[in-house]
């Protein structure tokens, strides 16, 4: 019996390989996406619950012939739409071994050696980015995932009861800019926060989060009786890239008592190219980050962080027991729980391809790709600029020319 199950393993990665090595030889003749409606396919998928199995060969010529087809290629040459990682063959490899191994990092003793390579990659995350070492994290889904965690514990910083007993007494109020993503303020509607004491802060020229304005919407909220609770600065919003000023931020949130969060899924990863350092100068000022390894670190999807400066306050948020998960050991040792520091119980194994990724290439090369990245952005710039078909915003050249005036 054994033979058997060996036999059939051996044969259905083999195959499983050899599709998706036949699919990175194809990618670049491949066009980015074949057009395609949800009734067409839908007419190609849909069928009654499966009684009887089906051969492995013909699942892989369904997933071949109608889900690689149809697919939208993110890891196509000329693949220009949203913000998505290509796959790697090394991440490829990693997420069959995930698979294979299944585990679930609940906390230390669940998953030993998958536990020790979640802290260490959390350690490398923070000296990419320049971060204190003394902080904590965690990988999380993604970043909309650690929006929620990083305000889960700036709430809980200042209503350090309100996981236990709810929210009462004066409104709480969050501060985000008009280029903010959306999770931030779904964050605040999820935590019982409301979306309406979401405050939005006008932006400058650049797109920038305005510092006067966000001190004087503070001022208009405890003139009111309102608790200012949170500012979130972006390193690198959705739209345009977009970098606020984050060390005016920070004087502002430390004056008035507010946690200061940094979204930085977009952007934080530049930290790797020399072009990309100098936006991180005043990131240890913050009290949590957020960043997206699936965007500019080049893993699969589903693998986001969230880094608390000081991780008491998360701990406030999430820290939970009971008698099936009752840890034994060390504490931050043997007894150590992912589930007291963000929303998740059950977790797979995201370290991995992380792990593997930074392993393989190394910072100097991810680097010299995020700088190539950069450089692409640049020149693309120069074509706009010289096209009579394209119309740039003439306040963000001029910061552009600036810029590079200063260097």
């Amino acid at each position: 019996m054994t033979a058997i199950f060996m036999h059939e393993t051996q044969a259905l990665i083999e195959s499983a390989a050899r599709l998706v090595v036949d699919y990175y030889k194809t990618l670049p003749q491949r066009p980015v996406l074949v057009p395609s409606t949800s009734e067409s396919l839908r007419e190609v998928l849909c069928e009654p619950l499966p009684v009887d199995g089906t051969g492995f060969e013909t699942l892989l010529g369904t997933l071949r012939d109608v889900v690689f087809r149809f697919s939208r290629h993110n890891g196509h040459q000329r693949f220009f739409g949203y913000v998505a990682s290509p796959g790697t063959p090394i991440t490829t490899a990693g997420s069959m071994i995930e698979a294979a191994l299944n585990a679930n990092l609940t906390s230390w003793r669940s998953a030993p050696p998958a536990a020790e390579l979640e802290h260490l990659v959390i350690t490398w995350l923070k000296e990419m980015l320049g971060y204190p070492s003394s902080a904590e994290g965690l990988l999380v889904s993604g970043g909309s995932m650690a929006n929620l965690a990083a305000m889960a514990a700036a709430r809980s910083a200042i209503r350090p009861e309100a996981a236990r007993n709810g929210l009462s007494g004066p409104p709480l109020t969050v501060y985000v800019s008009s280029e903010s993503h959306f999770s931030l303020r779904k964050a605040a509607a999820i935590l019982g926060i409301g979306e309406a004491n979401v405050r939005i802060v006008s932006t400058d020229a650049q797109l920038r989060m305005d510092p006067a304005e966000l001190e004087r919407l503070i001022r208009v909220d405890l003139a009111a009786g309102r608790v200012p609770m949170c500012v979130s600065a972006n390193l690198g919003t959705v739209g345009t890239g977009a970098v606020d000023p984050i060390d005016a931020i920070a004087k502002i949130a430390h004056r008035y008592g507010l946690w200061l969060h940094v979204d930085a899924a977009y952007g934080g990863f530049a930290a790797l190219a020399p072009s990309g350092q100098p936006y991180f100068e005043a990131i240890s000022e913050a009290d949590s980050v957020t960043l997206d390894p699936h965007k500019w670190l080049y893993v699969p999807v589903g693998c986001g962080c969230v880094l608390y400066k000081n991780p008491s306050a998360a701990y406030s948020a999430f820290s939970h027991n009971a008698e099936y998960t009752r840890t034994i050991g060390l504490e931050r040792n043997e007894a150590f729980a992912f589930w007291n520091y963000g929303p998740e119980l059950s977790r797979p194994f995201r370290a991995l391809n992380l792990w593997l990724l930074l392993k393989y290439a190394g910072t100097k090369r991810i680097g010299d790709a995020i700088e190539s990245n950069i450089g692409c952005a640049k020149y693309f710039e120069k074509l706009v600029c010289a096209s009579e078909d394209w119309v740039r915003d003439k306040n963000v050249a001029h910061h552009a020319a600036d810029e590079r005036s200063a260097q």
